[in-house]
C-alpha cells in the first residue's frame, strides 16, 4: 500500500500530492490536521491493519512517517522521506528509537524549514537502512522532486512518466 503523507499546512491534494495522483493513482493521500498525536491516530485509521506500507512523507509528514515506522516497524517496508521535520519539537517528544526500515531521504541544501545541519545527524542515528541525498533545493523540493526516481523508491511502475 502506497501512501502519501503531505506537511503541516498542506494537504493530500497539493502539488505532490497531485503528481502522485497522476503518476501512482492507487496511492493514497489522505488528508491530515491537528498535532501529531491526532495525525498519528488518523494514519493509524487510514492503514487499519494493512501491511507492506510504503511510506512517502514531506516535513510534517515525514515526522508523522518516521513516527509511525518507529512505533510499527513490521509494517512498514520503505519509507521515502522529503524533507522530514525531525528538527520539530514534537519529534524529541516522540522518543528517538531507532528505525530498521529502508529509509530514502531527500533534503535541500538550501532548506531553512528543516535544515540539512538539524536533520541529517538525527536521521543517521535513526535510520539504520538510510539512503541520503542532500539535492541542490530548498525545503519544497520542487526543483528535484519531479526528476527523483520515483518508480525505483516506490518499487512500483508509473501509470505514465
Amino acid at each position: 500500500m502506497l501512501i502519501f503523507l503531505h506537511g503541516l499546512e498542506g494537504s493530500g491534494s497539493g502539488h505532490k500530492g497531485c503528481y502522485f495522483a497522476q503518476r501512482y493513482p492507487e496511492m493514497l493521500r489522505p488528508d491530515f490536521s491537528g498535532d501529531l498525536s491526532s495525525r498519528l491516530a488518523q494514519l493509524a485509521t487510514v492503514v487499519a491493519a494493512a501491511q507492506n506500507l510504503v511510506l512517502v512523507g514531506s516535513s510534517y509528514g515525514g515526522l508523522l512517517a518516521t513516527v509511525f515506522a518507529q512505533r510499527n516497524p513490521s509494517r512498514v517496508r520503505r519509507l521515502v522521506l522529503l524533507a522530514p521535520a525531525l528538527n520539530f519539537p514534537e519529534f524529541a517528544a516522540a522518543g528517538g528509537e531507532q528505525v530498521a526500515v529502508a529509509t530514502h531521504l531527500f533534503i535541500g541544501r538550501d532548506d531553512t524549514v528543516t535544515p540539512v545541519a538539524e536533520v541529517v545527524p538525527v536521521a543517521r542515528w535513526i535510520f539504520t537502512d538510510l539512503s541520503l541525498e542532500v539535492v541542490a533545493d530548498d525545503h519544497l523540493l520542487r526543483q528535484v522532486f519531479p526528476s527523483l526516481a520515483w518508480p525505483s523508491l516506490l518499487q512500483c511502475p508509473a501509470v505514465w512518466p
